[in-house]
């Protein structure tokens, strides 16, 4: 993006009413204009990819400028939770209703979409200090929403889906595999928000270190390791969006999840100020101890900043540290969840009713014209930018170098292997072309 197109997005961005995500309000097909929150959605995912490319060439200064001087990372935090009670109070009561029986399921999956979009995109900027600062009162919710995905990922069982699924339970398990690279990105940005404990508000301290407990959460997440599992003797673990079987010589490698991990206990157990604010209790004690365990030669090597950590265990193991002074003080509390719950009570399904209708049944017509733009959106130039491996034939998985001349979507490496996919491919690459 041009430094004045980036501008413009940034300026457009805003917050959206539950009833309307998804929604082709204020669109016109026949004039070739998107509904109001779908040019909310191709916004922040332009954003979101001009942000990946630019931080990939050293480059994101601007992007980061932009967010702060418009104020609009609470606008996006703001959005992010909208998607997210979306997805648990109307999600569910969507897929459960008798008349929902869409032509197509892409206008639900752009949904829930966007909250990975957004959230990528915040992982982008929230290295800075400035994004930080600039989020306000609304670091709060996102701590909250943070460790709500944390939670998740903490109880995350690494049981393999059922294989056959169908329209809505196949919506569902598409929902529940992004759900787990949310949380993911969700690690990464809670752990950029701990890199400034020494700036944020005391409220958030205090909501990270005893309304939540994240230390102990983090050690759940040590322990558990839910981006890695065994499968068939081997050891696989999740990176760059996908797993990968792990040969032996890796296996005691720390993958960038581990780092974030141990980066953000670093920070929250060993600043003075946290020090001062956690209760280290029996409990929260023998929890931190268990961290002993893990920290080998090995680890240590790897990440030396760890050295330290083992110093302070080592400490913790033989003192009690003083509890916290109870100083009387105003807390702040996150408002955006309560104040949407509060404003939707008692109206999930009549909004789930009218999204059917107005939202999720688009005729033919419209579904081609948002495939089209979708198409222009996700550009392949870009898309190939951000792509770390080389593309694979759709049927065979093994490298490509041909592509569907119709749509430009598809990869093959051979002119049989397209041959045999054009009846699966058929359908999309109508709507594409």
């Amino acid at each position: 993006l041009l430094p004045a197109e980036a501008e413009a997005l940034v300026r457009a961005l805003k917050g959206s009413e539950l009833r309307d995500i998804g929604g082709q309000g204020g669109g016109d097909t026949a004039m070739g204009v998107l509904g109001v929150w779908l040019r909310q959605h191709e916004y922040v995912e332009k954003l979101n990819m001009h942000g990946i490319l630019s931080a990939s060439a050293g480059q994101e200064q601007l992007l980061t400028e932009l967010l702060v001087t418009h104020a609009k990372i609470p606008v996006l935090i703001g959005e992010l939770i909208s998607v997210e009670v979306w997805k648990h109070k109307i999600f569910p009561v969507l897929c459960r209703l008798e008349d929902f029986k869409p032509r197509s399921t892409f206008p639900i999956y752009v949904v829930l979409h966007h909250e990975a979009s957004i959230i990528n995109l915040l992982e982008t900027v929230f290295f800075y200090k400035e994004i930080c600062e600039s989020a306000e009162d609304s670091i709060l919710d996102l701590i909250d929403y943070c460790h709500r995905k944390l939670i998740l990922l903490a109880a995350r069982s690494t049981k393999a889906q059922a294989a056959d699924a169908v329209p809505p339970q196949e919506l569902q398990k598409q929902a529940e595999m992004m759900e787990f690279e949310i949380s993911l990105k969700a690690l990464s940005v809670l752990r950029f928000i701990t890199d400034q404990v020494d700036s944020l508000p005391l409220s958030a301290l205090t909501r990270m270190l005893n309304t939540h407990n994240l230390p102990c959460l983090l050690v759940e997440l040590v322990e558990h390791c839910p981006w890695s599992c065994w499968e068939a003797g081997k050891l696989k673990k999740f990176e760059n969006g996908a797993w990968h079987v792990v040969p032996p010589e890796d296996q005691v490698k720390m993958t960038k999840l581990d780092g974030q991990v141990w980066l953000a206990l670093l920070n929250l157990l060993l600043s003075p100020e946290c020090q001062r604010k956690y209760r280290f209790d029996g409990f929260n004690k023998s929890q931190l101890l268990k961290l002993r365990a893990f920290l080998t030669d090995v680890l240590i090597d790897q990440l030396p900043n760890l050295v330290e950590m083992q110093r302070f265990l080592s400490y913790l193991a033989v003192t009690d540290p003083a509890p916290p002074k109870k100083d009387l003080i105003l807390e702040q509390v996150p408002v955006i969840w309560d104040h949407i719950l509060k404003k939707n009570s008692g109206k999930w399904e009549a909004i789930a009713k009218y999204q059917v209708k107005h939202a999720f049944s688009p005729s033919e017509e419209e579904l081609k014209f948002q495939a089209q733009r979708w198409a222009q959106t996700y550009s392949l130039d870009m898309m190939e930018a951000l792509a770390p491996d080389k593309p694979r034939c759709r049927v065979c998985g093994v490298e490509a170098a041909k592509r569907c001349s119709r749509c430009r979507n598809e990869w093959y490496c051979s002119r049989a292997c397209q041959i045999q996919h054009w009846q699966k491919h058929k359908p999309a690459c109508n709507l594409m072309a």
